[in-house]
C-alpha cells in the first residue's frame, strides 16, 4: 500500500474510535493501538507533507452527541500535545516555574459564574461547540451554586466519577453485558442525561483545573495563585506541585506512586507555565496550545498467556471478540479479560490459544492486549453466531474488518434491536423496558416492528403475565398508540441502520421531501452529495434497502403510523437564507429550537461563519467572538433575536 493510501486508511480508522470515544458510548480501539497508529499517521504525514482535512492531527475531536443545545466556545479548547518521556518534561519546563497537576480522565466542562452565581455548564464538545448541561451542573456533590466572587467568572474542569461510586452504581446492576466499562464512560453520559434527576444519582464531582476569566482580580501573573483564588472560591482544584526541570523526576515520582492509591480516574499529568503572561505569548500551533503539555504514564506491562477468545453478539449484529488469559496483576488489581475490538486486530496480533501475550491497562484501567509475543496465528474466526447458530460473515467498514451475524431473527439482535427503535429519539415508546421485550419476543407477541402496533391481540396473555396486569397493559398499549404519530426521520433512525443518526436520518428526510419511496430508492451516489452523509454511511443505508424482506418491512411499518410532513415556508422573508446562531437564546428554549423555526420557513442553519453566510443571529451584537468579528470582516448582518423576529414579520 502506498503512503497516500496509507494515510487514507489511518485518518478513516482513527477518526471512527476517536468518534466512539468521545461520544462516551463505547470503544472500539486500545489507547495502546490508537497512539500506535496515530504516530504512524503523525510520521507518514511529515513524509508526505500530505494532511487530509478530516485527519484527528488537524482537529481537535468529535461533534458531540444527543440532543442537548448546543453552543459555541468563546476560546477554542485545543488539546495538549503529549509525550510519555519525564525527560520531556524536564525540557519543557527548563528554568521556569511551573505547575504540574493531575490529567483527569472524565468529560471536561466549562463554567461560567455570573454576579456569584453559576450560570452556564458546557461540555467540551469537540473543542469549538459543546453542550450546554447546566440544569446537571446544579446537581453535581460539589459544584459551588453560588461563590463570593461577583464578577463573570469562566474555568474550565472535568466531571469525574471517583471509583467507590463506580463500583457502588455498577454493584446494582444485575446484567454483565449491562455494566459500565468504565468512569468515563459512566461519567460522560450521566453529565449528558437529559434527567437530571439521574446525574444527581451518579455522584458527579467537578473538579477545576484553569481559570479562563476573572475580570479585576490580581493574580500576580501566577496560575498558582489562580488556583488558590479558585479554592477560596469554594471549588475542588486539581491537586498540583510546583516544578521546573531540576527536580521533575522527583515530582513526576511522587504522582506514580500517588496514582494507584487514588479513589479518582486520571491518564497522566498536564504541566503548565506558572508566568501566565509568558504561557499566553507562546501562542498555539493549529492543534495545541503552547503552554502546556500533557504526561502520559509508561504502560505497566505482564506476560500470560491466551486460554481462550470469546465472541458476543450485539444489536446491529456485530460479534466482538474479548481474549481470556491466565490471569496476572496489573496496577494492583487481577485482570484475565481483553476486549480485542475486531477481527482486523484479531488477525494482526495474530492469536492463537496458547500464545504467550504482554498486556496493559489503558491509562492504568482498561485492560488490553499490548504484543503477541508467539504470534501462532491460528486461532480460527468463527462461522457461525454464538448466540443463535446462525451464519456469521466478515465485512469491512472504514479499513477494519468485523465479524457480523447475518441471521436477521438473532435473539441478541432482535432485542437490542427492539430497545433502539422503541428509545425516545427513536418512535419513543414509553414503558417498554428491554425486559418486557424479552419477555414478548419469548413468547412470539413480537417478531417485527410492526408487531408492537398489534400487541391488542395478545391482550389476554399479557394481562395475566406475572409483573403485570390490567393496568400496565392498559399503560402499554397507550403509550403504543402515542407512538404512531411521529416523524419519518425518528422512524429510519429507529431500523438501527449502521451509522445512520437522528441527525443523518433527518438531513435524509428533508434531501426528498419526506417522501419515502424516494428514499427508499435513493442512490448512493446521490445520498453521498448531501452534506454530512458522505460515502460510508451512503452505502450502509442503501445497503438496508436493497434487502427486499428490510424494504417491504418498511413499508408495512409506516401504513402502521401517521407521519407528520415537515412543513417549509418557501415563500417567507428568510426563504433560501442561510443563518448561523452563536451566543445564549431568550426566546427560544435552545438553538435546535431556532433552527428549526428557521428550517420550518425555507431557511438554512450552519455551523461557522463564511462568504455563504447570509445573516449571523447573536443577542451580543456588540461581542468581539470569532463569529461575530468574521461576520464584521465578511459585511454579514448581525442580528438579535428581536432583529431576526422582525426580519421574518413574527415581531
Amino acid at each position: 500500500m502506498d503512503k497516500t493510501a496509507r494515510i487514507k486508511e489511518l485518518t478513516a480508522v482513527l477518526n471512527e474510535a476517536a468518534k466512539v470515544y468521545y461520544s462516551g458510548t463505547d470503544e472500539i480501539m486500545s489507547n495502546y493501538e490508537y497512539d500506535k497508529l496515530y504516530d504512524e499517521l503523525v510520521k507518514l504525514e511529515k513524509e508526505t507533507g500530505i494532511v487530509l482535512a478530516g485527519s484527528p492531527t488537524n482537529r481537535v475531536g468529535y461533534e458531540t452527541l444527543g440532543s442537548l443545545p448546543k453552543e459555541e466556545h468563546e476560546t477554542p479548547m485545543l488539546s495538549l500535545d503529549k509525550t510519555k518521556s519525564v525527560e520531556a518534561l524536564a525540557d519543557f519546563a527548563g528554568t521556569h516555574k511551573s505547575v504540574l497537576s493531575w490529567k483527569l480522565d472524565g468529560l471536561t466542562v466549562v463554567v461560567t459564574y455570573r454576579d456569584g452565581r453559576l450560570f452556564k455548564a458546557v461540555t467540551r464538545g469537540n473543542g469549538y461547540v459543546g453542550e450546554v448541561i447546566t440544569p446537571n451542573a446544579r446537581v453535581f456533590v460539589n459544584l459551588p451554586t453560588e461563590i463570593p466572587y461577583k464578577g463573570e467568572l469562566i474555568i474550565r474542569g472535568e466531571a469525574i466519577i471517583t471509583y467507590s461510586d463506580f463500583e457502588k452504581i455498577n454493584s446494582a446492576i444485575d446484567g454483565e453485558a449491562e455494566k459500565y466499562k468504565n468512569p468515563r464512560n459512566l461519567c460522560s453520559g450521566s453529565v449528558r442525561q437529559l434527567n437530571n434527576e439521574i446525574t444527581a444519582s451518579r455522584n458527579v464531582r467537578f473538579i477545576a483545573f484553569a481559570l479562563i476569566r476573572a475580570d479585576g482580580v490580581d493574580f500576580r501573573n501566577s496560575r498558582e495563585a489562580q488556583f488558590e483564588w479558585l479554592e477560596e472560591q469554594g471549588f475542588e482544584v486539581v491537586e498540583r506541585k510546583t516544578v521546573d526541570g531540576t527536580d521533575m523526576a522527583e515530582k513526576v515520582n511522587y504522582f506514580a506512586g500517588a496514582v494507584e492509591s487514588n479513589d479518582f480516574p486520571s491518564d497522566g499529568l498536564v504541566l503548565m507555565y506558572d508566568d501566565i503572561a509568558y504561557g499566553e505569548s507562546l501562542g498555539a500551533t493549529a492543534k495545541f496550545p503552547r503552554n502546556a503539555i500533557a504526561f502520559k504514564w509508561a504502560d505497566e506491562l505482564a506476560y500470560t498467556r491466551l486460554k481462550d477468545v470469546e465472541w458476543s453478539a450485539s444489536r446491529t449484529g456485530l460479534i466482538n471478540p474479548v481474549a481470556v488469559f491466565e490471569p496476572v496483576e496489573l496496577e494492583g488489581t487481577t485482570v484475565s479479560r481483553a476486549s480485542v475490538h475486531n477481527v482486523s486486530i484479531v488477525r494482526e496480533l495474530k492469536l492463537g490459544i496458547g500464545d504467550e501475550l504482554t498486556v496493559y491497562k489503558a491509562n492504568m484501567i482498561i485492560p488490553q492486549i499490548a504484543e503477541n509475543l508467539t504470534g501462532s496465528g491460528t486461532l480460527e474466526i468463527p462461522k457461525t453466531c454464538p448466540v443463535c447458530g446462525g451464519e456469521a460473515r466478515i465485512k469491512s467498514s472504514a479499513g477494519a474488518d468485523s465479524l457480523y451475524c447475518m441471521n436477521p431473527q438473532c435473539q441478541a439482535k432482535q432485542i437490542k434491536s427492539f430497545e433502539h427503535f422503541v428509545s425516545r429519539n427513536a418512535v419513543n415508546i414509553d414503558g417498554i423496558s428491554g425486559q418486557t421485550l424479552e419477555k414478548f419476543i419469548d413468547r412470539g407477541f413480537i417478531k417485527d416492528y410492526t408487531d408492537l402496533y398489534h400487541l391488542d391481540r395478545h391482550r389476554d396473555e399479557i394481562v395475566g403475565m406475572e409483573g403485570f396486569g390490567e393496568k400496565s397493559y392498559e399503560n402499554i398499549i397507550k403509550s403504543v398508540e402515542a407512538s404512531r404519530k411521529t416523524t419519518l426521520d425518528r422512524v429510519i433512525y429507529g431500523l438501527g441502520i449502521a451509522g445512520i443518526g437522528l441527525a443523518n436520518a433527518r438531513l435524509i428526510c428533508r434531501q426528498y421531501d419526506g417522501e419515502p419511496d424516494r428514499i427508499v430508492s435513493a442512490t448512493a451516489e446521490e445520498l453521498a452529495q448531501i452534506d454530512g452523509i458522505g460515502e460510508v454511511l451512503a452505502a450502509a443505508f442503501c445497503e438496508y434497502f436493497a434487502d427486499e424482506d428490510k424494504k417491504s418491512a418498511f413499508y408495512e411499518l409506516i401504513s402502521e403510523l401517521e407521519l407528520e410532513r415537515e412543513i417549509r415556508e418557501v415563500s417567507s422573508p428568510i426563504a433560501g437564507k442561510t443563518f448561523v446562531i452563536t451566543g445564549s437564546l431568550n426566546g427560544f428554549a435552545n438553538r435546535d429550537e431556532l433552527k428549526n423555526y428557521i428550517e420550518k420557513l425555507g431557511g438554512k442553519t450552519s455551523g461557522s461563519v463564511s462568504s455563504k453566510t447570509d445573516y449571523l443571529i447573536n443577542n451580543d451584537v456588540n461581542s468581539t467572538s470569532s463569529k461575530n468579528k468574521k461576520a464584521r470582516e465578511l459585511g454579514i448582518p448581525i442580528l438579535s433575536e428581536r432583529d431576526f423576529l422582525a426580519l421574518t414579520g413574527s415581531d
